[in-house]
């Protein structure tokens, strides 16, 4: 069995606790007790969440072989009071265990135990600057869902914590369990570490939903033809109206939205490893694998093979 330790402090995000779903339901798809979830804080007793709601924990101490170390961060981690008694606790549970995960902000609390020092790490997007600038020997790398070094895991958001924990089912228990504990719980994928925090839907954040419309058929059609005409009809606008209310509200024409969509989805395929590019540019809507690693070249400077090798690298 392995052993999954919550230590949690008090403002700890409460989001952080829905992660325990992951290793719930890889039991129930592995159909054995794998992981044993337990929450603990430095004394013990109640601890009051960012959200107001209290959870009992156990006492810290009282941990025994605990195998993986999941620590929340807070809200605002500039306001974080994170004890000396605490940052000690993470800085040996660290050394005991064979893993340690910092959620979201939680990448401060590992920070200041002294965890971080030279590592590649992640956090949330609006708090990346101020932890490469409190712990400059921190290697902050601030567009990735999740990063993996050594024993040390961050995660971005308390979202993308869900996959750093997918992560974890994978490690242990291998890629099918994985998938199939997304699809139970009805994730759309498991997204891979090397992922942007920012997908290219958020960036683009059309205002109206006749523009949104079109380009969630365009997401969901990346393999066929999506000329302007396609897209205006699924608008119910004219081509022309079409293309001036796309730009006024995307910044971008049709054709440069829908590329930046393939790319992403290109990337998300080449990152999670399980298809060929033959088949990854053939799905995406690209000509052929030659066509793929043009667009991946100019757009993102790197060739789609040098991108699956990193994100191997990090996981």
């Amino acid at each position: 069995m392995h052993k999954i330790g919550y230590f949690l402090t008090n403002g700890f995000q409460v989001m952080a606790l829905g992660t325990q779903s992951v290793f719930e339901f890889a039991n129930v798809v592995a159909k054995e007790e794998i992981y044993q979830v337990t929450n603990y804080s430095l004394l013990g007793g109640e601890v009051k969440s960012s959200a107001g709601a209290s959870i009992n924990t156990r006492q810290a101490s009282a941990a025994a072989d605990v195998d993986t170390w999941m620590v929340s961060g807070i809200v605002d981690p500039t306001a974080s009071d994170t004890s000396p008694d605490e940052l000690n606790f993470i800085k040996g549970a660290a050394g005991r265990s064979q893993r340690i995960a910092g959620l979201c902000t939680g990448a401060f609390v590992l920070a200041e135990a002294g965890l971080l020092e030279g590592r590649r790490v992640t956090t949330h997007w609006a708090y990346a600057s101020v932890l490469k600038e409190r712990f400059p020997a921190t290697r902050v790398e601030a567009d990735h869902i999740f990063i993996t070094d050594g024993s040390i895991w961050t995660s971005a958001g308390l979202s993308a914590a869900m996959d750093l924990v997918l992560g974890l089912v994978e490690k242990d228990l291998g890629a099918d369990i994985a998938n199939n504990v997304a699809r139970v719980m009805v994730m759309y994928h498991r997204r891979s570490g090397g992922q942007s925090q920012h997908s290219q839907m958020l960036k683009m954040a059309p205002r109206s939903d006749r523009v949104q419309t079109a380009l969630e058929y365009a997401r969901s059609n990346l393999a066929g033809p999506l000329t302007v005409d396609v897209l205006a009809r699924e608008a119910h606008l004219s081509e022309r109206q079409f293309s001036r209310i796309f730009y006024s509200e995307t910044g971008l024409s049709p054709a440069k939205a829908v590329e930046q969509l393939r790319l992403e989805a290109a990337r998300n395929m080449i990152e999670r490893g399980h298809h060929s590019l033959e088949i990854i540019a053939r799905d995406t809507g690209f000509r052929d694998r030659r066509h793929l690693r043009e667009v991946f070249v100019r757009k993102l400077g790197v060739s789609p093979q040098s991108l699956r090798r990193d994100a191997r690298e990090d996981f």
